[in-house]
């Protein structure tokens, strides 16, 4: 022996391989339309994008909703092309997909040359054949037997945590991860714009979330009250927050809540169905615990670190759970077949039944009030 020390190669952490990065990118496409809690679970891959390839301009095609919470805030998005309507891509319920609009869309977004394209949308059935249409060199993204081939790919299979599908996927472009879970960064306009919507309650404050996109996951309204209200007996301040479509949840689940508090007490929960995403950030961020549904505020207040109890659905914890519990605790509702007609709902390859019956009201208002209060300590 001569004393040298061996030499071993650590390896990268990943989520599947790292494949070899390509050479000369300098512009970078990555698709992700959907929800706020969509682009949430693909941060961490822009994330990996953008420090694989420094030099490289990275677009997001996305929505209206994520350029709205990207707008000047720092992170690795250097700008925001909002989708055109096309089927199985981007499909809001008041327009049809127009061609003519395609056609400008892909003309701008490749005026300059896109180097690699990454598709972060699903299984690729629509959203593959999507991206080939902004003639890219290099493709990665998964896809289901009946898409679209990319460079290099992985088989979409249903049950995987979102955000690592997305960090195996970039893996392929030659990206190991930065993050495993998203980063928002907060600003202070965020903060600004909050404050007049917040004057007047004291700390600790509660965020409550009680709206979800699906039905299927929203835990009953007067379970959210039930804990809203004694923790507003403790001193908490609660704050209900909701988009303008969910405006009745929102007001329901206030009242309810004042209703359950004699009348000083009452005076400290609000309800907000207005805020722009740079309030909700600045709510949430000053929150001190956020109980929801799995839906995006929940995801959002995830990404601002601020604390959060999630009602899940089984299936959705896989799909969209938080990886961590010491500051990120999950109530999960074990229901493996629809209440009413008993339809197996764990398949994704059967159709979804009619009924939009809550699929969590199995959790208890005592295990979540639980969770909600060791958190706030």
């Amino acid at each position: 022996m001569n004393g040298d020390i061996e030499k071993t190669t650590v390896p990268v952490p990943s989520v599947g391989p790292i494949e070899p990065a390509w050479p000369g990118v300098r512009k970078i496409a990555v698709l992700r339309g959907g929800g706020l809690g969509d682009l949430l679970f693909a941060m961490p891959a822009i994330h990996a994008l953008a420090a694989a390839y420094p030099d490289a301009e990275l677009v997001l095609l996305g929505t209206p909703l994520h350029a709205a919470l990207l707008h000047d805030r720092p992170g690795p998005v250097s700008r925001v092309s909002t989708l055109p309507v096309a089927t199985g891509v981007h499909e809001p319920k008041d327009r049809a997909p127009d061609e003519s609009e395609q056609e400008r869309f892909f003309r701008e977004v490749a005026r300059e040359p896109v180097d690699l394209a990454v598709q972060l949308h699903g299984g690729g059935r629509w959203s593959n054949a999507f991206l080939h249409r902004l003639d890219p060199t290099w493709t990665v993204g998964a896809r289901t037997e009946d898409a679209a081939p990319m460079s290099r790919w992985l088989p979409y299979r249903f049950y995987q945590q979102e955000m690592m599908r997305a960090l195996e996927i970039v893996g392929l472009a030659g990206a190991p991860p930065v993050y495993l879970e998203p980063r928002i960064a907060l600003t202070q306009a965020d903060l600004d714009v909050a404050a007049e919507s917040l004057r007047g309650l004291p700390e600790p404050l509660l965020a409550v979330h009680p709206g979800a996109t699906d039905p299927r996951r929203q835990w009953p309204p007067e379970r959210f009250a039930e804990v809203a209200a004694k923790c507003a007996e403790e001193g908490a301040s609660v704050v209900v927050l909701g988009a303008p479509d969910e405006r009745e949840l929102v007001a329901e689940v206030t009242e309810l809540t004042r209703q359950r508090l004699p009348g000083t007490a009452a005076e400290a929960v609000r309800g907000h169905a207005d805020l722009s995403l740079s309030a909700l950030c600045g709510v949430l961020a000053r929150s001190a615990v956020l109980i929801g549904n799995d839906s995006g505020p929940r995801h959002l207040a995830k990404a601002l670190g601020t604390p959060t109890v999630g009602i899940f659905w089984m299936g959705n914890v896989i799909n969209a759970g938080p990886l961590g519990r010491l500051h990120d605790r999950v109530l999960i509702a074990w229901t493996a077949t629809c209440p009413i007609c008993g339809v197996d709902c764990t398949r994704e390859d059967l159709p979804r039944c009619a009924h939009n019956v809550s699929f969590v009201d199995t959790v208890s208002t005592e295990d979540a009030l639980r969770e909600v209060v060791e958190l706030i300590g």
